[in-house]
């Protein structure tokens, strides 16, 4: 027998989920598809007055131990996949007279939507399919011969390649239906073993499966030559409400605001550029804030993103508007300052929810050649365990602040970092630079084109000062106080050159490398 001119003349349909599936089994039924159940689903199609029938006429044997067993059955597999152009198949098929199923039809127990719930661990359990995996997978394998279907999107366009096709499925048809399947069965099991994991605390299992659902196609990677897609939740964290689609580079920008916009409980405003911090402030309103925080560069926001951790008022749209931007994020906007900022089609608007976003922040994963690397999330700022002044002199009031929020941006930007701040604003931001020094003059310089004065200021560093130069560097400059994590075997020295200056200096005990 020839696959291609293989008729569908039965199937199982078994769903848990029952989007479109009355009206997928009408057309089966008006193509003459004998339709067999189970359980629910029999029950549901029955009352929309499908003709179906039960499966126990194929098995010839009840659905016990509360439904758990009800497919796990020979004449339901043996009827998936058999290879009906194999002669022997055939043959025993008659033997046993056994029925060729020729399409199966499920979807599976909702663990994941179960999940979604903080139901019980019994309820977990009892909600971890094992008949519906295997039909699907049984069918998948032999897909020449048995059509799986277990996107309920496929519906439309299984029945119309049905009604032309004289109820014959293309082979091409049908392993994309087969590679389907085992992608989603992966995603299913994906999810339970990390439930599991997490029940017994095994956070770096010897096996780790990564899965996750298309968002959607982006339109290239970080460079036009590239080609990207996003997976996972990040749409449902971060929501659009004007302006054209987000971008690869966008989606990276995003993530690097929010994470640093959540250090800030204060009314703040940040301005992103390559996923690094060119200007952050807090202040009595956000209007304040962004003029604080613009202020630091003036010229790196150009093409960047801003992000607020309050409602976008009329005044702050009206001082951020004339300004090119990719985007704007923050809780909410105002009806008038959405109404202006809106003027420009292509600007995209985000909203967001601070506390959604705090409670996402779990695991970072970056990919290396031949694998990945997997860490938690760095979500600490300071060890108070281990957070000490070194110096002679403490710190006073307003340089103990200064420090605090120079800190918060400190741990943001990338190695090497180094940021000047007074009370309220940065004042000058050193990032990616192979020596903390350079990090620091190009902070220094910032400023100075800025016209910022430096003198009476604080500088943090995302980690230890190897050696005094540093610290020279930053009194030099004009800071007076310093904060940084210690643990360098030159501290001493380091220590020595602050008492010598008279500056005050806090160690943290906690580094904050941003690669």
């Amino acid at each position: 027998m020839n696959v291609n001119d293989y008729q569908i003349k039965n199937a199982i349909v078994s769903v848990s989920d029952k989007t479109g599936i009355v009206e997928f089994c009408k057309e089966l039924q008006n193509l003459n598809i004998k339709i067999y159940s189970t359980g629910g689903t029999l029950k549901f199609l029955q009352e929309h007055n499908i003709d179906v029938v039960s499966i126990t006429e194929i098995t010839n044997f009840p659905e016990i131990l509360d439904g758990r067993v009800k497919t796990l059955h020979p004449n339901i597999h043996a009827g998936i996949l058999a290879e009906l152009d194999k002669e022997n198949h055939l043959v025993q098929l008659s033997e046993h007279n056994i029925s060729s199923i020729d399409m199966v039809v499920v979807n599976l127990y909702p663990f994941e939507k179960k999940l979604k719930e903080n139901c019980s661990f019994e309820e977990m359990i009892e909600n971890i399919d094992i008949g519906g995996p295997t039909m699907l997978r049984s069918a998948a394998k032999n897909y020449k011969w048995t059509l799986p279907v277990v996107n309920t999107n496929n519906y439309n366009e299984i029945i119309e390649q049905l009604k032309t096709n004289d109820c014959k499925i293309p082979l091409d048809y049908r392993l994309k239906l087969a590679t389907e399947v085992f992608n989603y069965t992966a995603y299913y099991d994906s999810i339970i073993s990390k439930y599991l994991n997490q029940q017994i605390k095994n956070e770096y299992p010897e096996i780790l499966t990564l899965t996750y659902k298309k968002a959607n196609n982006l339109r290239y990677g970080e460079n036009p030559h590239q080609s990207a897609a996003l997976y996972g939740d990040f749409l449902k964290i971060f929501y659009k409400i004007h302006g054209k689609e987000l971008s690869y580079n966008n989606i990276l920008d995003i993530n690097s605001a929010l994470q640093l916009i959540i250090e800030f409980d204060e009314p703040t405003c940040a301005i992103i550029k390559h996923t690094n911090p060119c200007g952050v402030a807090t202040a009595g309103n956000i209007a304040e804030a962004y003029q604080l925080a613009f202020s630091t560069d003036t010229v790196s926001p150009f093409g960047g993103i801003i992000v607020f951790n309050r409602s976008v008022d009329k005044n702050t749209a009206e001082l951020v508007h004339d300004l090119f931007t990719e985007l704007i994020i923050a809780p909410n906007f105002e009806e008038d300052a959405f109404n202006l900022l809106t003027k420009k089609k292509d600007r995209r608007l985000i909203k967001i929810n601070l506390n959604e976003i705090k409670s996402n922040l779990s695991y970072d994963i970056r990919s290396v050649l031949g694998g990945i690397l997997i860490q938690r999330s760095d979500k600490d700022l300071i060890d108070d365990n281990q957070l000490k002044v070194v110096t002679q002199r403490i710190p006073n009031p307003v340089e103990l602040r200064s420090l605090m929020f120079a800190w918060k941006v400190c741990k943001h930007v990338k190695s090497n970092a180094i940021v000047y701040a007074s009370e309220h604003q940065t004042l000058g931001i050193g990032a990616g630079q192979m020596s903390r020094v350079d990090s620091s003059r190009i902070a220094v310089e910032k400023a100075k084109f800025m016209g910022l004065n430096l003198n009476g200021s604080v500088v943090a560093s995302d980690a230890f000062f190897p050696f005094p130069d540093g610290l020279i560097e930053a009194n030099e400059a004009g800071a007076t106080a310093v904060i940084q994590p210690g643990g360098s075997i030159r501290d001493n020295e380091v220590i020595e050159e602050a008492n010598k200056r008279n500056m005050a200096m806090i160690f943290t005990g906690i580094r904050h490398f941003r690669h």
